[in-house]
């Protein structure tokens, strides 16, 4: 697991059994960014990191930019911890 934050957004990456996870929370909304533990499916956007998902991207930076919409910022606002830089395909 590991946490980064900027301005007032946090992120926490962690992984489960099946998925790695990138949850980002501000202002008491969140958005969540999976993708499987092998890392080569497509990236799940999530509100939550185990509800159901919104939408699949295959690129991370689109990924991103949904989460980001979710919460209300530019995806440039998002603070990715560094276990979560090479999600995506």
């Amino acid at each position: 697991m590991s946490e980064s934050s900027a301005d007032d957004v946090e992120a926490r990456y962690y992984e489960t059994a099946d998925e790695r996870v990138v949850r980002f929370s501000r202002e008491g909304q969140t958005a969540a960014i999976a993708q499987n533990v092998d890392g080569y499916a497509m990236l799940k956007v999530r509100p939550t990191g185990d509800s159901a998902e919104l939408e699949r991207y295959y690129g991370f930076d689109m990924a991103l930019d949904h989460a980001a919409e979710l919460l209300g910022v530019s995806a440039h606002e998002l603070p990715v911890p560094d276990d979560a830089s090479d999600m995506g395909m």
